[in-house]
């Protein structure tokens, strides 16, 4: 693919751990951004070690939420490697973090100490609960801003425990909003250059419970206006009938989404229930929701009669054209023609001796400056000889020093 992409010529250095940080740096590197990845020596980014693990002791994971980024070891703890750092800093147009608030501070490497050399820089700060108010100190992983951000208490079924998706969905939301804070502060910052006047650098403060909240649609004004709490609805969502989550005899599960008045209808008449269909009780959504438990009950009783195949073709068709899914597994998805068609898996090498992996293709998809995959995460330190020497002109006798004392990590 030859396109140039949205975010080439931007330099960004990633300072961070884990999920949020690291996945808004791989959004930034998929549209073109050349991002150079911080990791502490020895063991690098904590996501090297985390779930499956390749023959090399390597994550699964890694090759996909590093991929196209350049590997830099150093340790931030010693004087030697933050001053590393801060002549980076002055090289990159965009810097990411996810350190708990006051830490950058407290090396003395504030987004406003850092601007007084390089007032351009943009800074995305993502934390848990942001850089200020009074629990902005708290640690904070997405499983616990999720509960605090609202998303945790609506799931699970009414009357039981809440339930957590088997994802960190929280940290890729924050990271989602990072990498869009950084597009917007790009854009202001060439909209004053473009104008004459200063293209001046600011921080994109991203918290990883408002993330969440920002999913929270209708919740708030309804508690504002009527005093009601969305509470949790299992497999449906509060207040639109139908929409749920249905059984089939293949032992599978369709969703189906017939919560408009005349979607409803032709779905009934599908399921052969014209009594339904015709009942003026239920000719409009606040009828099917005072008698959601019958409506519910018919469709479940249909839908459990047929294969889930079979299922999508009677709702599919042309005249009864009824949104409807089956529920997908990565076994479903990674076979599915149209997820292939609409190349939504690339190819990585991991190394000379492993097959190509498979790794997920990232949103949205751009006509003209698509993103891409060029390289999977790559090896701790894979690039800090031609990073410190290409942009801070370090010989090789400094780079053997700095490696001797340990305060960086190269090939």
């Amino acid at each position: 693919m030859s396109a140039k992409r949205p975010l080439s010529g931007i330099r960004v250095l990633e300072l961070s751990q884990f999920i949020a940080g690291g996945w808004t740096g791989a959004l930034l590197a998929y549209w073109g951004a050349d991002v150079i990845k911080v990791e502490p020596p020895g063991l690098g980014d904590g996501i090297r070690k985390w779930r499956k693990l390749d023959e090399t002791g390597t994550s699964l994971w890694w090759y996909s939420i590093a991929r196209n980024k350049k590997s830099l070891a150093v340790d931030l703890r010693q004087d030697e490697g933050r001053d590393i750092i801060r002549q980076l800093v002055a090289k990159c147009d965009v810097l990411v973090e996810n350190f708990k608030p006051g830490t950058l501070e407290k090396w003395h490497m504030s987004p406003t100490t850092l601007r007084e050399s390089h007032p351009s820089l943009i800074v995305a700060r993502i934390s848990g609960y942001g850089q200020t108010g009074p629990y902005r100190s708290k640690p904070g992983f997405a499983s616990v801003c999720e509960a605090f951000g609202g998303f945790r208490y609506v799931n699970g079924m009414p009357g039981g425990p809440p339930i957590r998706p088997n994802l960190s969905i929280g940290d890729t939301l924050a990271a989602q909003n990072a990498a869009l804070g950084v597009l917007l502060a790009l854009l202001s910052r060439q909209k004053a250059s473009a104008t004459g006047g200063v293209g001046e650098g600011q921080d994109v403060d991203c918290a990883i419970y408002e993330s969440v909240f920002g999913l929270m649609e209708a919740c708030v004004p309804e508690y504002d206006r009527l005093g009601e709490v969305r509470e949790p609805a299992g497999t449906t969502v509060t207040g639109i009938v139908p929409t749920g989550t249905y059984p089939c005899k293949d032992g599978h599960w369709v969703v189906i989404g017939a919560n408009g008045d005349s979607l409803f209808k032709r779905l009934m008449v599908a399921a052969g229930r014209h009594d339904l269909a015709d009942d003026p009780r239920l000719a409009s959504n606040e009828g099917r929701v005072t008698h959601q438990e019958e409506v519910d009950g018919a469709i479940a009783a249909w839908t459990s009669t047929l294969a889930s195949h079979e299922v999508q073709q009677i709702l599919e068709a042309g005249l009864v054209s009824v949104p409807v899914g089956t529920i997908y597994s990565v076994r479903d998805m990674c076979s599915d023609p149209h997820y292939i068609a609409r190349g939504m898996f690339e190819q990585v090498h991991t190394g000379p001796t492993q097959e190509p992996l498979k790794i997920p293709a990232i949103p949205p998809k751009l006509t003209k400056t698509p993103g891409q995959t060029n390289w999977a995460g790559p090896r701790l330190g894979e690039h800090t000889k031609e990073i410190l020497a290409g942009l801070l002109g370090m010989s090789e006798s400094g780079l053997s020093d700095l490696c001797e004392k340990r305060i960086i990590q190269a090939e």
